[in-house]
């Protein structure tokens, strides 16, 4: 089959406009002959440090799933992507859909753990991400770090015949001192590109990856005042089974579609799967970060709950 993965520049919160450019990149994809097209995570509102990102989240049949819906039915591809929704419980989620070529929804993953300062926005979920998409293919789903973790490539090893997903993966602040935050930047850099050839070469599965590009700046949690300012690192890239590169389109192409044949088929694990928590190493200050921005979200979320 001819995977599309498509990688946008999303104003966070102009839910409009971004909603308009993936539906124009997944009209072209579509037009270019793909038979499946993969929007980035977070494709309807971007993502930031923002909390009315959360408090505007639509609810779960809103016009995220909705453009799904009607590109998949008017193009003929099965059409995937993630968004911020509310559940009918009140909670938010990063919500990945599957439609299938007639529009209806194959499978619904949530990302299982938020990133960092996305604690902020919504809550983990607990599902398997293995959603059957008919034609004897099973897909499995990843968001983002759950590229990263090894927990992920259990839950879908041997179960999946290719994995589909996204990311908003933002860089490392050039602070002083330069030089350290300028290393930290490259490895950051290197992680995001490499995240999805990777658990490819993991699974032994191609892997479609949408993603963003373009600049963020919004607030930075307990610093002060500080304001964050960088960029998404981009990488949509169409991985085959061995970890190769078929199409990849650098953050500094900005928006636009990468597309390539590949052939879905699960095959046994090329080689065991490491016993920790990251497939590929962090760090010590993405740790860090990790830890206490993760606290920070979850704190500011379940204060906006008890608002709410």
């Amino acid at each position: 089959m001819r995977a599309a993965a498509i990688q946008t520049v999303a104003p966070a919160g102009d839910v409009d406009a971004n909603l308009e450019a993936c539906e124009r990149l997944a009209r072209q994809a579509a037009r270019d002959g793909a038979d499946w097209v993969v929007l980035p995570e977070f494709f309807a509102s971007g993502v930031g440090l923002l909390p009315r990102l959360r408090d505007e989240a639509p609810p779960a049949d809103g016009a995220p799933l909705q453009l799904l819906r009607t590109l998949a039915r008017e193009t003929g591809t099965v059409a995937g992507g993630s968004a911020l929704v509310r559940d009918d419980d009140g909670e938010v989620r990063n919500a990945f859909w599957l439609v299938g070529r007639d529009g209806e929804v194959l499978g619904r993953h949530d990302k299982d753990l938020p990133t960092m300062w996305e604690n902020a926005l919504y809550v983990g979920g607990d599902d398997d991400g293995v959603i059957d998409a008919g034609d004897g293919v099973a897909a499995g789903v990843a968001l983002c770090w759950e590229l990263m973790r090894t927990r992920t490539a259990k839950r879908l090893a041997g179960r999946v015949d290719l994995v589909v997903g996204g990311s908003g993966w933002w860089s490392v602040p050039l602070w002083h001192p330069r030089g350290a935050f300028r290393r930290m930047a490259s490895s950051s850099a290197r992680h995001a590109m490499q995240a999805a050839p990777r658990f490819a070469r993991a699974l032994g599965v191609p892997v479609v990856h949408a993603a963003h590009a373009g600049p963020l700046a919004c607030p930075m949690p307990w610093t002060g005042g500080i304001t964050y300012r960088g960029h998404f690192e981009g990488g949509a890239a169409v991985c085959d089974g061995d970890g190769r590169v078929l199409a990849f389109r650098h953050r500094r192409d900005g928006e636009g579609v990468v597309a390539a044949d590949v052939q879905p088929a699960r095959r046994p694990l090329p080689a065991p799967l490491p016993d920790r928590f990251w497939l590929q190493t962090r760090g010590a200050l993405p740790s860090v970060v990790w830890t206490y921005q993760r606290a920070h979200g979850r704190r500011a979320y379940a204060r906006a709950r008890v608002a709410a």
